[in-house]
Formats: C-alpha cells, sequence, structure tokens
C-alpha cells in the first residue's frame, strides 16, 4: 500500500510533552466498529470492558539506553537498541560519519565502548569491556531515551525516569517504553479485578526502531527492525483458556499485540515464544490473537498507524483521529489512549 495513505495532519499543539497525573486520569476514546465513538477516561475502563476479558500488558523496563560521548574531538551520540549477547549492543549513533570500526567511544562516568561493526541500515554493534554488567554502565552514564517528538522540545529530567516506566516494568531490556500501560495505576487495577477483568504479562523488549520513520513510498519496500520477545507456556496456555471461555483478549499496547500475533498459529491458538519477532503489520492483515486494543494516538504515516488501521480500517481509524484532534486529545507516547473494538 502507499505510505501516504496513512498520513494525516496533526496541531504541534496535540503532542503531550508530560503524562497526565494521576495516570489513570488521561482520556480514552473508544472505537467500535461502527457507530459514534465514546470519550471517556481511562479509569472508566472496567466499565468499557466486560467480566472474563484479559488484558495483556508487556512487562518490559526501559533501560537509560541514550549516552552521549566522544571520540576524540567528534561528539558521539549512541542510542543502543537491541541486546546482542552480554557485552554488546546494537546502536543508531548519531555522527556516525565520523565513526570507524575500532574506534574508541568514551561515554563519561568510566564508561568506554568500542565501535565494532556497522550494519547495512546504518547502525552499529558497539562493545562494552570489563566485567560489569552493561546496565549497570547505562545507570551511571545514560538518560532514559524519550522519544525525539519530546526530546526534540523539552531537556530529559529526573522526572522522566519514572514518568517514562509502566508499573508492570520488571525486566530489563527495553529502550522505548510499551507507553499505553502507562496509564495504569495499582487502583485501577484493583477495579479492573473487582470487575472480573483479568491481566497476562508478556515481555517484548522494544527497540528504538520503533521512532523511524516510514521512508519508502510503499509499505512493502519498508522493512521492521527486529525485538526480542518471550511469551511463557504458562501464560499462553491461560490465554487460550480465558478465550476458548468467551473472553476476549485486548492487548495493551502495540508490542503485546505484535508479540501475541507472532506467536500466534492458523487456527489462532497462542504458543509459547521465545525469540526475535519484526512482524509488520498493514490492512489486509489477519488478526488471529487478539479482539482488542489499547494504545496511545500514533505518528502520521508510522507503522503504528498502520497496525491500528489493519484493526480497524483506514477510514475509521481516520475519523476516530479527525475526531481525536477536534476534541483535543494529547497525542504521542505521553498523550492520551484509545480503546478500540473491531466486533
Amino acid at each position: 500500500m502507499r505510505v501516504d495513505l496513512f498520513d494525516f495532519t496533526l496541531p504541534p499543539e496535540c503532542i503531550a510533552l508530560r503524562p497526565a497525573r494521576p495516570r489513570d486520569a488521561a482520556r480514552l476514546l473508544r472505537v467500535g466498529a461502527e457507530g459514534p465513538f465514546g470519550d471517556h477516561v481511562v479509569r472508566d475502563l472496567p466499565g468499557l470492558l466486560r467480566a472474563g476479558d484479559v488484558l495483556v500488558f508487556n512487562d518490559t523496563r526501559v533501560i537509560p539506553a541514550q549516552l552521549e560521548g566522544a571520540r576524540g574531538s567528534a561528539r558521539i551520540g549512541a542510542t543502543l537498541h537491541k541486546r546482542i549477547d552480554l557485552r554488546r549492543w546494537q546502536a543508531f549513533i548519531r555522527n556516525a560519519k565520523r565513526l570507524h570500526e575500532g574506534d574508541e567511544i568514551d561515554f563519561g562516568q568510566g564508561v568506554l565502548a568500542m565501535a565494532e561493526a556497522r550494519h547495512a541500515d546504518g547502525s552499529w554493534t558497539l562493545a562494552f569491556p570489563g566485567d560489569e554488567p552493561v546496565e549497570v554502565l547505562l545507570d551511571r552514564a545514560g538518560q532514559m531515551p524519550l522519544p525525539p517528538y519530546i526530546a526534540g522540545k523539552r531537556p530529559t529530567d529526573e522526572a522522566d525516569r519514572s514518568d517514562y516506566q509502566t508499573m508492570f516494568a520488571a525486566k530489563d531490556g527495553a529502550v522505548a517504553a510499551p507507553t499505553a500501560a502507562l496509564h495504569f495505576t495499582p487502583d485501577l487495577m484493583n477495579s479492573l479485578q473487582y470487575a472480573g477483568i483479568t491481566t497476562e504479562t508478556v515481555t517484548l523488549h522494544v527497540g528504538a526502531g520503533t521512532f523511524l520513520p516510514v521512508k519508502a513510498e510503499d509499505t512493502d519496500a519498508h522493512a521492521m527492525h527486529a525485538e526480542w520477545g518471550s511469551i511463557s507456556p504458562e501464560v499462553a496456555a491461560r490465554l487460550n483458556a480465558a478465550r476458548a471461555a468467551g473472553g476476549r483478549l485486548i492487548a495493551v499496547g502495540t508490542t503485546s499485540l505484535r508479540l501475541l500475533e507472532s506467536a500466534a498459529d492458523a487456527d489462532g491458538t497462542i504458543q509459547p515464544f521465545t525469540g526475535d519477532t519484526a512482524i509488520f503489520i498493514t490492512p489486509g492483515y489477519r488478526f488471529r490473537a487478539i479482539d482488542g486494543l489499547m494504545t496511545n494516538f500514533h505518528l502520521p504515516k508510522s507503522t503504528l498507524f498502520m497496525l491500528v488501521s489493519a484493526l480497524m480500517g483506514l477510514e475509521r481509524m481516520q475519523a476516530a483521529y479527525a475526531h481525536a484532534i477536534a476534541e483535543g486529545y494529547r497525542f504521542y507516547s505521553y498523550g492520551d489512549s484509545s480503546l478500540l473494538l473491531p466486533g
């Protein structure tokens, strides 16, 4: 499909630079297959779902994966986006033309890395010497990797260390938050439990590739970056049992959705999964694992707007986004949410 079909005009003032407080006070747009849209807040969610439904969260934890350093007199920026092994990460590099294989980058605070190899997509493998876990080095020298549409408008600060982390964050490895889950609070989780709505967690370590624009003119020419994910056998069994009993599986975030769809077989049974996924969902895709999606509002011409258009239909999502803009909803990572129920 032509990428320009997924374009729309977003006023800059719609981009949220800080999250709602409290988190579950964010607005929530309910989008069904047809009929009027529903304007709610996130804390209304228990009344918008049914007893027996299952919300599936991503329990990845964002690491401070953005580094600023130097190679000699050249300033070098690095955003780690995928672990290769214990000491090596794949990274997107700013000012990469000043970097060569074998160069050492000094990121300060005693954190060094060697530029080991350049990849075809322009990213680099960085190798970190020493015995300390790389995550310890990042806690010392790294910053939270806020999306460019936020970081370009204000500096990262201490509040982002907690604001850009979900309450489910447990497993280190993401360089972008699964932002749909940023809206959840302990009080909301209690209300969901009281309403008979259960929850499960899976793991997908979100990479910085999620922020990359689609530069191709046609979706067939766009290559997704791979991300590592895992669904345990026990979680897969409970999800399949819930669906067999008539419950709906509602993915909280596109990361959970893409992992579930990667793990589902042809008849929709979710299999245990451990490994990389580079699934790219566009209109025409047949969803097998999920029955709905809770997600924030996405960028024009992004792979994520393509995904929601695949779930609900392009015209329906264009209308929903036009409604959201007209009603003053806040967009992107720190913005408001939507509940998409294809029916």
